[in-house]
């Protein structure tokens, strides 16, 4: 199976094409004011390189965020197109798990470890994160708590809360994700009962190429369908949305 995914929703444009779990190309842009500039010469660049085209792709991969609002947006009015012209399958992956990918797929014994949780964290300004606890199991990455759009301090307490609470004798929490480098003194300092590690620099970027192996994933479990599956994962109003209702309520 050939998937071509798509990844716009932090500053990075990540597109990749792989076979099965297998990677063909990635291509990145680290500028995010020009998405909706580069995508779509990213995407006809990795085809060239993979000497494919639409016609050979049998599953488009897609991150609906949480993120950059506009970012998202461009990423999922790229592949319904590409899925409504060509009869594509789709299937949604949020970034969070994307970045959780990023650890599983870069070492098989990570995943191994019974009892461990990966920790998705993006930063979301003003101490506030979009955070996300999954476990692996059965070559299957499982959500285990509702997605979190919060304050820094609010989603620790959550996660100590998790971790007291559950029947399962947690032994580890892997963080990933520029959240979790933003506030890993914090996160060391105030979450017990459980030892941490933090990805390396370069797991904590989105990758389009654990899109694509997250989206193979969620294919063969039967997640998938026609473009109208795809939706915008924002977890919280815009930036712009908030100030009009801080206008309306000052009133």
């Amino acid at each position: 199976m050939k998937i071509l995914s798509i990844d716009t929703s932090s500053k990075i444009c990540s597109v990749a094409i792989t076979e099965d779990a297998n990677t063909i190309v990635e291509l990145c842009s680290h500028d995010e004011k020009t998405h909706s500039i580069k995508l779509m010469p990213m995407i006809d660049e990795a085809l060239s390189k993979a000497s494919l085209t639409l016609d050979d792709i049998n599953l488009l991969a897609c991150s609906v965020g949480p993120g950059s609002f506009t970012g998202v947006r461009i990423g999922i009015a790229t592949a319904k197109a590409f899925a409504d012209v060509k009869n594509i399958p789709v299937t949604g992956v949020t970034s969070l798990e994307g970045l959780a990918y990023n650890l599983i797929r870069s070492s098989a014994s990570f995943v191994e470890v019974e009892n461990t949780l990966f920790c998705s964290m993006i930063d979301a300004k003003n101490s506030n994160v979009y955070c996300g606890l999954y476990c692996y199991s059965n070559n299957c990455l499982t959500q285990i708590t509702d997605l979190m759009a919060e304050h820094i301090d609010t989603v620790i307490s959550k996660i100590n809360t998790f971790v007291s609470s559950t029947d399962t004798n947690l032994k580890h929490i892997h963080f990933v994700g520029d959240g979790a480098c933003i506030y890993q003194d914090l996160l060391k300092q105030k979450i017990s009962n459980t030892s941490l590690t933090f990805a390396q620099e370069s797991q904590n970027e989105a990758s389009g190429i654990s899109i694509a192996n997250c989206g193979y994933i969620k294919y063969q479990n039967g997640d998938y369908g026609t473009s109208a599956i795809l939706s915008p994962l924002y977890l919280r109003k815009s930036q712009a949305e908030r100030e009009l209702e801080e206008k309306q309520n000052s009133k």
